[in-house]
């Protein structure tokens, strides 16, 4: 079963009375393990997307299924635990709370979990992003490219199926954005987990196992290397 799938999905929005079409027919599988880089120019959709599949939104028509459950047949307390448990969200902006330490940002979502030993499982995710050491640093006293490693930190520690990453290195230099998405990389081969990157980077794109090249809302080609 695919982790994640677009089964003919359709997303309108209404823009000063007139209806947009994000998506338009779209229908996409991603496996796990798989690594899938969204390209296109602004507007063709891939932010949209990712925000279907991460139960942040839901589609106009079709179905989005995470884990083979339909976003759409959940209630509240369901999304939250989809969410919570199955998706990890990476923003190209971090979205790291600047009044908490590193330690408190990454072991957050456990917290909010009522789960227990949340420290140590946050000292084991910051080790792996080879930030060992900062973890009672603020965010204001790390580099871009560290705070970005916390960020993946955090979106990894509840060991989620399926990551979603938007414009994760637009932030980043050259160097330190290869960096980003060498971890990313690692992550599919060491724990298995699909990653969908939407970007316009080509670095990101050729790492990718699939490419897949989006315009006007729909999927022009899709490429697997």
């Amino acid at each position: 079963m695919s982790i994640l799938s677009l089964q003919d999905v359709s997303k309108d929005y209404l823009t000063d009375g007139q209806p947009v079409h994000a998506l338009n027919g779209l229908s996409l599988n991603v496996e796990r393990g798989e690594f899938v880089a969204l390209v296109g120019r602004s507007g063709c959709g891939k932010s949209t997307l990712l925000n279907l599949a991460g139960a942040m939104d839901f589609p106009t028509s079709g179905k989005v299924l995470v884990d083979g459950v339909s976003t759409s047949s959940l209630k509240d307390g369901g999304l939250t635990r989809l969410r919570r448990e199955r998706v990890g969200f990476i923003f190209q902006s971090f979205q790291l709370l600047h009044t908490l330490t590193v330690f408190e940002n990454v072991e957050l979502p456990l917290l909010l979990a009522g789960k227990r030993y949340p420290r140590e499982v946050a000292q084991e995710r910051l080790a792996w992003v080879n930030l060992e050491g900062l973890g009672d640093r603020y965010p204001h006293q790390l580099s871009g490219g560290q705070m970005q490693r916390v960020a993946i930190a955090r979106a990894l520690i509840h060991s989620p199926s399926i990551l979603l990453a938007d414009e994760p290195t637009g932030n980043l230099d050259t160097t330190t954005g290869n960096v980003i998405l060498e971890l990313l990389r690692r992550l599919t081969r060491e724990q298995n987990t699909a990653i969908v990157v939407a970007t316009h980077s080509l670095e990101a794109a050729s790492l990718a196992n699939t490419l897949v090249r989006l315009r006007d809302g729909k999927i022009e080609e899709i490429t697997r290397c």
